[in-house]
């Protein structure tokens, strides 16, 4: 057996990007043409490496490897959480993909845990970092199946009080970066080598003994490498990586383990194609007869610790100075000139703060219902992982030995959501990068935000102006800021939110919708209880009584509304709490009489009196459903707009491709016009049903004959999602020779088109129709059956087409 041996981790994470009070994430318009940064990643990324491509000399893909089968890898859990409920195949992948992995390392799966939200460990006490390491391993059980051997601390933060809880918890090991030992010495040795900064040996296993007796294996990767894979060009070529992987086992010591640890980002979002690339190199690695791949369990297993190790105590991975970037202005950025990060102490030090006042309430409160409030706090993963009803209910019930009143219910789940968003704002991201306002900082001060709600609604006394006091001596290095107390005002305040505002989300969204059935709002249920709507020409009146109910904490409150839309985006509502049935009928009553007598201004009247400073307009929907409302408010307008193209498309043609004709450059007040008209016909083509390819191919004409620039990135997703949809069918009828060279001449239509075409998924599909049926189809052509034949040959011509080289 190799008694050399190749390991490569992943770290597969994104900064939480959740509306803390919605509980989702909204339209990123950053992110275009995806919804946001984490479908925008998952493309390029973490979907990519569930069904990365090798290629031949020819780069024709001639295999589709699920990488996560083959390495050592962690998703946060607050990712993993996302890609369940958005990403589903992507996420079915990686938790197959462990289950496969035990197959090749021994019965060892590849997944490691981490603690739960990416925070700094050796800056949190001590109940919080039990939480973090039990929260932490419960999702991992949860997802996984198993319990985790290993666990990833976020940034490598450690200290020796960290790893006792590790130990204690029964996780194995843990990877740390080289500069994180101090010093070594053979087990059963009494002296110890003291190392230079990054100078331990990574390519064997060191056992770290604890204060309390426990003790736990670090692995420490290798430095170079990894840096190499991360931010020095390694992943251009996927055989370098290979060979320097393998270099990294030259001379080493018995049983050596070469291995690199990075952002599993590098791997397709960082660096395009680093997927591929790795790919590429775990091919290469398995064809060496005397090289293993393994995961660090399996290596564990077959090779316990020869060495122990001291580490550097309040190290990590990405800071020269320790744990610095989270608490100083150490140097550590991300690069922009002349900025500084004055900030990131009194930062924490008003998020400490917060965090003591939430604990003391905590405590306080609970204790009317248990005895063991933190151990109530780690239990409470379990509603995080399933927050129905029923499972809720169950666990109240246990926590208080007692079935609880609703009451109780809201106010004991306010106070456990309050404590996990103290958690959630502590997330690391909130001080790795140079300036307050960045989005990740106000990310964790959103989380603050809604944990000083949750509190006060829980019972307890108003900690925002005290906490605002903290922020203003946080330096900002904007001068429109001045201090983070304004951007709190700016970024948080301002996105705040309670059950009356998803009350008047739903009233406007559904005067759009036109349908006024129960809706789900994000972490909300709204439903209405009554409604009457009135209508004379474009002007709609609607007047009602809606129930609003958060998922999360239970809490629900009835609301009363009138929403007077004039046909456009210009809308009044007004929302309140519901006063009672006979003042509602009043207020009905009279909005009705004005709205029959045309008098809208006394309707507008009546709205500002009866809801008094409860006032709304589109300004007020969420993100997503003003994107689509506004939507709508546009199309009528940009149908007309589309008609006048259609007429400068009309009569300017001839002239267009005279133009053309003769390399004269058309002016492009004539060409963006005709460009916007052939746009719009393909991607209603390309979306809708069927086969239409002689209309396919005039417009393909249009497009060739007038050189016409369709700069519309998302043709290129729709032409992809066509041929998709095409390769799904045959994939249920492989042998349908008509359908098979229709799906031909598509792509060959397509393929002329001034786009990049999406044809990933149409590629999984080919690979996969042809692991199932081409051997019997290779032997029929061999046999000279004529339609075997023919069918082989369109089969083929598919292959080239999808850049797939199988046959």
């Amino acid at each position: 057996m190799s008694d050399r041996y190749v390991c490569i981790h992943g770290h597969f994470y994104q900064p939480p990007r959740e509306n803390p009070w919605l509980e989702d994430v909204e339209l990123q318009d950053s992110a275009y043409p995806f919804h946001d940064w984490n479908e925008r990643i998952t493309t390029e990324c973490y979907q990519a490496n569930a069904a990365s491509r090798i290629l031949n000399h020819e780069n024709l893909i001639v295999d589709i490897s699920d990488n996560y089968e083959k390495i050592s890898f962690n998703f946060g859990p607050t990712l993993l959480s996302w890609l369940e409920a958005h990403r589903p195949e992507t996420y079915q992948a990686i938790i197959a993909a462990d289950h496969k992995s035990r197959e090749h390392f021994s019965g060892h799966g590849a997944a490691l845990a981490q603690a739960y939200n990416h925070m700094i460990m050796p800056l949190a006490n001590a109940r919080d970092k039990r939480t973090q390491v039990r929260w932490g391993i419960q999702d991992f059980e949860s997802r996984f199946g198993r319990k985790p051997e290993g666990m990833w601390l976020p940034e490598t933060a450690v200290d020796l009080a960290t790893l006792e809880v590790l130990a204690e918890h029964d996780i194995s090991f843990t990877l740390l970066a080289p500069r994180q030992a101090r010093a070594v010495r053979p087990l059963g040795e009494k002296s110890w080598q003291p190392l230079s900064e990054g100078g331990i040996d990574p390519r064997r296993a060191y056992l770290c003994r604890l204060p309390s007796g426990r003790s736990i294996t670090i692995f420490f990767y290798d430095g170079a490498a990894s840096q190499d894979v991360a931010f020095g060009g390694l992943l251009n070529d996927g055989e370098n990586f290979s060979r320097r992987l393998l270099d990294g086992l030259a001379g080493g010591p018995d049983a050596a383990l070469s291995h690199i640890a990075t952002d599993g980002e590098s791997y397709g979002h960082h660096h395009r194609y680093g997927d591929m690339a790795l790919a590429y190199c775990l091919k290469n690695l398995e064809k060496e007869p005397n090289v293993k791949l393994t995961i660090y369990g399996e290596y564990l297993e077959k090779h316990p610790p020869q060495w122990e190790v001291r580490i550097h105590e309040n190290s990590s991975w990405s800071c020269a100075h320790g744990i610095e970037r989270w608490r100083a202005d150490c140097g550590c950025n991300s690069g922009r000139p002349g900025a500084h990060q004055k900030w990131r102490a009194p930062l924490r030090e008003a998020l400490n703060w917060l965090r003591d006042q939430l604990a003391a309430q905590f405590e306080r409160q609970m204790k009317h219902w248990t005895a063991t409030p933190w151990e109530a706090r780690d239990a409470y993963i379990d509603v995080i992982l399933d927050r129905s009803e029923h499972h809720v209910n169950r666990f109240l019930a246990e926590l208080c030995e007692r079935d609880p009143i609703e009451e109780e219910k809201v106010t004991l789940l306010r106070l456990l959501e309050m404590q996990r968003h103290a958690l959630l704002m502590f997330t690391s991201c909130g001080w790795f990068f140079d300036e307050v306002s960045g989005i990740e900082t106000v990310q964790i001060m959103a989380y603050a935000g809604r944990a000083i709600q949750l509190a006060e609604e829980a019972g307890g006394a108003n900690l925002e102006a005290a906490f605002l006091e903290k922020l203003a001596r946080v330096p900002s290095n904007f001068k429109q800021y001045r201090h983070a107390a304004n951007i709190y005002r700016r970024h948080v305040s301002t996105t705040r939110l309670d059950l009356e505002r998803v009350a008047a989300h739903h009233a406007i969204s559904c005067e759009f919708e036109e349908n006024h059935n129960p809706q789900q709002v994000y972490s909300y249920e709204a439903v209405n209880l009554n409604y009457a709507d009135y209508h004379a020409g474009r002007v709609r009146l609607g007047i009602g009584r809606t129930r609003v109910r958060s998922r999360i904490t239970l809490n629900q409150g009835d609301f009363a509304f009138a929403v007077l839309h004039f046909g456009d985006h210009n809308l009044s509502a007004g929302v309140r709490a519901y006063p009672d049935e006979k003042s509602f009928t009043v207020m009905q009553k009279e909005l009705r009489d004005a709205f029959e007598r045309s008098d809208l201004p006394e309707v507008i009247r009546l709205i500002d009196r009866h809801f008094e400073q409860h006032n709304y307009t589109l300004w007020h929907l969420f993100k997503d459903e003003q994107r689509k409302v506004l939507n709508q408010i546009m199309q009528k307008p940009l149908e007309d707009l589309n008609r006048t193209y259609q007429q400068i498309y009309d009569n300017q043609f001839a002239l267009l491709r005279f133009l053309n004709d003769i390399g004269v450059p058309a002016p492009r007040a004539l060409t963006a016009p005709v460009e916007m008209v052939v746009t719009d016909r393909l991607k209603k083509l390309l979306t809708a049903g069927g086969q239409d390819l002689l209309t396919l191919r005039g417009l393909i004409n249009e497009v060739e004959r007038l050189s016409l620039k369709l700069d519309d990135p998302t043709l290129g997703l729709a032409a992809g999602e066509k041929i998709a949809r095409q390769m799904s069918k045959l994939a249920k009828a492989p042998a349908n020779l008509a359908f098979l060279i229709t799906i031909n001449e598509t792509i060959e239509l397509l393929q002329q088109l001034p786009i990049s075409i999406d044809l990933w998924q149409a590629q999984n599909t080919y690979y996969a129709i042809c692991r199932q049926l081409c051997p019997t189809l290779r032997n029929a052509y061999d046999r000279g059956n004529t339609t075997s034949s023919e069918w082989f040959e369109q089969f083929q011509q598919l292959g080239h087409s999808l850049n797939v080289g199988m046959i």
